[in-house]
């Protein structure tokens, strides 16, 4: 772990809480560099952008792969309040981020969901998708589990 590995995690969970205010979804996503600069924040945007790809960690890899080189990026890390789902584990391999930390687990999150009709979900952790990609993306998680579900508390 890193000396700011928690701070940058609870901005995270923050913006998870302000993307439900904003009407969305509750998950949020922060990148930082080496030295744990901010460089971008990202609320989830399904909602209220009527785009099912609008998860916090793709608005953010969008963000950063028209911002910066992919060999930049390498350096990074990309915290989220909940793990990366398929989808989101894919583009962050692709962009070239090297390190992911998490707060809510996938397994928790499908505890939370898991009454909802239609089974809407993907059951796959992002360790998984990124093992099967050619180079190493660090992955630390599950972190402050507890304070990252209070953010989805009454919302599913």
């Amino acid at each position: 772990m890193r000396p700011y590995d928690l701070e940058t995690l609870r901005k995270a969970i923050n913006l998870a809480s302000k993307a439900r205010e904003h009407g969305n979804h509750p998950f949020g996503a922060v990148l930082v560099d080496a030295q744990g600069i901010l460089l971008l924040e990202a609320e989830n945007s399904v909602v209220t952008g009527r785009d099912c790809t609008g998860h916090a960690e793709t608005n953010l890899i969008r963000a950063a792969s028209a911002a910066y080189p992919a060999a930049a990026l390498a350096g990074c890390t990309l915290y989220t309040s909940t793990e990366p789902c398929a989808m989101c584990a894919g583009a962050i391999y692709w962009s070239g981020v090297g390190r992911v930390v998490y707060a809510l687990s996938e397994r928790g999150l499908l505890e939370l969901v898991a009454h909802l009709p239609g089974g809407d979900f993907l059951n796959l952790p992002c360790r998984e998708v990124f093992a099967r990609g050619g180079r190493t993306v660090e992955v630390l998680g599950p972190l402050l589990e507890g304070e990252a579900r209070k953010v989805h508390a009454g919302f599913w």
